[in-house]
């Protein structure tokens, strides 16, 4: 996962359950751009199609009968006085959700991030250590089982990210002081930048003061290689490399692709563009680079062959992000509420029957992939709640056919959920959700809302 995060601005991820993570200190974790790409990879391959009948049936069987079965406040106004968060005086929405093994941690909007037992059903503690520091985004290392938390602080007026390893062990007891920091050599202030590789397993920094990018290994936190800033205008992760995008020039722009490993030069080109047009994206997938201009085609080009297709900019519009399905030779675009899959011959090969999304601009913390990449959950808009503007609907789909496999939803209303811990009913839990997350171990939806409270779904 890539995760970047920097001062000034927000750029994604995962998500919900991104699998590049980029976080900037005056922001949240990014889409990398609107018209960038947001990339979830993945971690293991999907099944042969040949076995899709089966899948979809066990899919089908698996959200069946889906309720709402626990309810969780991150709002305490006691801890206001004992842990002197100023930040928990009001209520925040939730802008993040994380589940790690028997933990889940939800970061609200104001920077508080709260840790809950998931066995024992209650809170064991905030994840910040002291009142100044607001947390921006999460990313939990599956390599040493830890937290890592990106934090701006009051004290340099919120200019610069700190990151924070805290392993689960000691959240367990309470006690998330335990940690220790991280790249404390670097200076992360705007327009600089932490990025998070879970499948590459590597963490990338940007020092916009020297003028670096730094690879570090996501395993120890070790130092591997320096990419010096001379004239690189964007850095894209996928597996096994890098590709540097620099200033575009006179009617091209400098390319250069290395190994993510050591850092050493694969290819280097160029990349023809229309002059006078600025370009919408341009992004790697493996051997494959995908270069649009505005109200130009879609080039498609083989980085080892040189060969090129294209598809003509009325069949395909700049979407606001991408998530690329690295085993399936597939990616996803999203473009006003409506999510479609496409092959890199360039042809749409699945439109969703039933997956309108609730926010136009691609809210990926209400998207999650599963590590299959055969299912997208999202909370989408429910059109026969016409009377009800605010509620929408939890939907689980096919990725590969665009079918609907199951729907959450408060039509008909649903019986309230029998634990008596549950006060919320279906369509209050299911208002103005703003962060979603699926636990493949648990078979468990969690959704956030923007009252602070947090909604469990099983079955």
């Amino acid at each position: 996962m890539d995760y970047r995060s920097g001062p000034g601005q927000g750029r994604i991820g995962q998500s919900s359950q991104p699998a590049i993570k980029r976080v900037h200190p005056g922001g949240r974790p990014s889409q990398e751009g609107r018209a960038s790409s947001l990339r979830k990879l993945a971690r293991r391959e999907v099944s042969a199609r040949g076995n899709w009948a089966f899948k979809r049936a066990s899919s089908e069987e698996k959200f069946r009968n889906f309720s709402l079965q626990g309810e969780y406040d991150t709002f305490d106004a006691k801890a206001v006085h004992l842990e002197r968060l100023a930040f928990l005086k009001r209520r925040s929405r939730i802008v993040e959700i994380v589940a790690a093994k028997d933990l889940l941690f939800t970061l609200a909007h104001s920077g508080a991030c709260a840790a809950i037992c998931l066995e024992s059903r209650r809170r064991l503690c905030y994840m910040n250590v002291g009142s100044e520091e607001v947390i921006r985004s999460l990313f939990f290392n599956k390599n040493n089982d830890s937290l890592i938390t990106v934090s701006v602080y009051a004290h340099d007026n919120f200019s610069s990210l700190k990151c924070r390893s805290t392993p689960l062990e000691y959240i367990r007891r309470g006690q998330p002081s335990e940690g220790f920091a991280l790249f404390e050599s670097e200076s992360l202030r705007w327009p600089g930048f932490v990025e998070f590789d879970d499948v590459n397993g590597k963490v990338l920094t940007y020092s916009a003061e020297n003028g670096m990018y730094k690879v570090f290994d996501l395993r120890n936190y070790t130092l591997l290689y320096s990419v010096p800033d001379k004239n690189i205008q964007e850095i894209k992760i996928s597996p096994g490399i890098m590709l540097l995008i620099y200033n575009r020039a006179d009617g091209h722009v400098p390319l250069k692709i290395l190994s993510i490993e050591d850092g050493a030069v694969l290819a280097s080109f160029v990349q023809l563009l229309q002059r006078g047009k600025k370009v919408d994206f341009i992004e790697q997938f493996n051997e494959k680079l995908l270069v649009k201009q505005e109200n130009e085609n879609l080039h498609i080009l083989d980085v080892r062959t040189r060969v090129e297709a294209q598809v003509s900019r009325t069949e395909f519009m700049t979407p606001s992000a991408f998530i690329f399905l690295y085993e399936n030779q597939l990616f996803l675009t999203f473009r006003n509420r409506a999510v479609a899959v496409w092959n890199f011959r360039g042809e749409m090969v699945t439109a969703f029957e039933d997956h309108v999304l609730w926010y136009p601009d691609c809210n990926t913390n209400n998207i999650y992939i599963t590590s299959d990449q055969d299912l997208i959950i999202s909370y989408c808009k429910q059109e026969e709640l016409s009377h009800a503007p605010h509620v929408g609907t939890i939907n689980i789909s096919n990725i590969l056919t665009g079918k609907l496999l199951a729907k959450i939803s408060s039509v008909p209303e649903l019986a309230q959920a029998k634990s008596k811990s549950v006060l919320s009913t279906v369509r209050e839990a299911l208002e103005d959700v703003t962060a979603l997350f699926y636990d493949e171990d648990r078979n468990e939806i969690y959704t956030g809302n923007r009252n602070g409270f947090v909604h469990v779904w099983t079955n």
